[in-house]
């Protein structure tokens, strides 16, 4: 199971008691409420929402929906993306009494075979309206709030040379550059912390996401963590962020992609049982948090590149882990319910309390596909890459994209791109600064 690992009192942050219902869990500031629950032995943290099978996170990067659960009274928040504080009330949601034990779960068992709540006790009306009521009591994603959430705040304008969204080595290389150039610059990031794959990567971590992110405040670039862009309005030139209850419109002359990539699963037999974590999501505990994701650690691998594979494994020998490894295609099964116990290969068995599921990150390409940038489906780079050349134009005037966002190619060399796309960036947002210089001095 998991375990912490000694750390400087900097990494972690001040220490704290925060609540899982009616137990005190110890914890530490600079953690996420997922991982302080998962180091505290809770790791089962929801259920599904037809079956009620036992769920923990996957990813650690807001995304899975794993880590779903009620906090200070608010529902389906993800505890991978709030930070501990002192007194934090975390409360499991669809399940009765609690996540870890759920009676609601028996319907998994009285319905092996599945269960349509559409054809249940159809041969009578009245049966058939108490069965549907029932199946839509036992399934859901939590209660309302326990008190109204504030009237959001009004829009922010902020109006800029250069807009970089992604806040990883790519994102922040890009920033650093375009900044250096002389242009403003703004960089938007979904995550508490800047720093993106570098904070996850035994080979770099948060020292060295750190230095990057304070070599682009030195630079001038403006640097806003927990923000999301939600929405690309390229007829009016705007993307729309959001911050908790902020809102942001956001105008540039120039725009840099560099979204980074989601954490995938791969496809073998009962992955979705609770211990079964993306790679990164492993190494994000490690490398972040100081914790080790279990005693005897299974990494299954596709086809793609191992070096952050061999990395992580090389970690996690190094902090005590006995690390197995094995390619997806040889897995036949995936035991146990509550929690993974065992991988099944072929004859093999591969007895485990965890499971770091090593796959190609799939390209975060929706905003740039928004902003009317061509993608390509690339196995290789893990779903739909955009295209790009190699200075990071997308052939959109005023668009570039960067890194993981075009295709998986490691921190360095995502970094690499990043400069290239900042420095085009912030010549295109001057060559424009200047043509609205001369129409504004010709109307005058």
């Amino acid at each position: 199971m998991p375990r912490r690992l000694p750390c400087p009192d900097e990494l972690r942050g001040d220490p704290v008691e925060i609540s899982l219902g009616d137990a005190t869990i110890r914890a530490f500031t600079g953690e996420s409420v997922a991982a302080a629950l998962f180091a505290g032995g809770y790791a089962t943290l929801s259920r599904s929402l037809k079956y009620h099978r036992p769920r923990s996170f996957f990813c650690l990067d807001g995304h899975c929906g794993g880590c779903l659960t009620r906090i200070g009274g608010v529902p389906n928040l993800r505890a991978c993306q709030l930070r501990c504080a002192p007194g934090t009330a975390v409360h499991g949601q669809n399940a009765y009494p609690s996540p870890d034990l759920d009676v609601l779960g028996a319907v998994d068992l009285l319905f092996p075979k599945g269960m349509d709540h559409h054809s249940l006790m159809t041969g009578n009306k009245l049966m058939n309206a108490v069965a549907n009521r029932v199946v839509r009591q036992l399934s859901g994603v939590g209660r309302l709030p326990d008190a109204i959430a504030p009237a959001a705040e009004p829009a922010e304008l902020l109006t800029v040379d250069v807009a970089v969204i992604g806040g990883g080595p790519a994102g922040l290389a890009a920033a650093t550059t375009a900044a250096r150039a002389g242009a403003r610059v703004l960089l938007l990031d979904e995550q508490a912390a800047l720093g993106g794959s570098l904070r996850v990567d035994p080979r770099f971590g948060v020292a060295v996401a750190d230095r990057a992110v304070a070599e682009a405040r030195a630079a001038g670039a403006e640097l806003r963590a927990g923000w999301t862009a939600v929405g690309c309005f390229p007829d009016d030139n705007v993307v729309v962020a959001t911050s908790a209850n902020a809102l942001a419109r956001v105008e540039a002359a120039a725009w840099v992609w560099a979204a980074g990539g989601y954490s995938v699963n791969l496809p073998v037999p009962d992955n979705d049982r609770p211990g079964v974590f993306a790679a990164r999501a492993v190494g994000r505990l490690l490398c972040e948090h100081a914790i080790v994701a279990g005693d005897r650690i299974c990494v299954i691998e596709d086809d793609g590149p191992r070096d952050y594979a061999d990395a992580l494994i090389a970690a996690l020998t190094q902090a005590g882990a006995l690390v197995e490894r094995v390619a997806a295609h040889e897995v036949t099964a995936v035991r146990g319910r509550g929690w993974v116990r065992a991988v099944v290969a072929g004859k093999r068995r591969i007895d485990c309390d965890a499971i770091a599921v090593a796959a190609i990150p799939a390209p975060a390409s929706e905003g740039p596909r928004q902003h009317g940038c061509a993608v390509t489906l690339d196995a290789a780079a893990g779903g739909f890459a955009v295209q790009t050349d190699h200075e990071g134009a997308t052939g959109v005037a005023g668009v570039f994209a960067c890194g993981d966002v075009c295709g998986y190619r490691g921190p360095v060399a995502a970094a690499g791109m990043g400069e290239r796309a900042g420095a085009k960036a912030a010549a295109h947002a001057a060559i424009h600064a200047a043509i609205q210089a001369a129409i504004q001095a010709r109307a005058r």
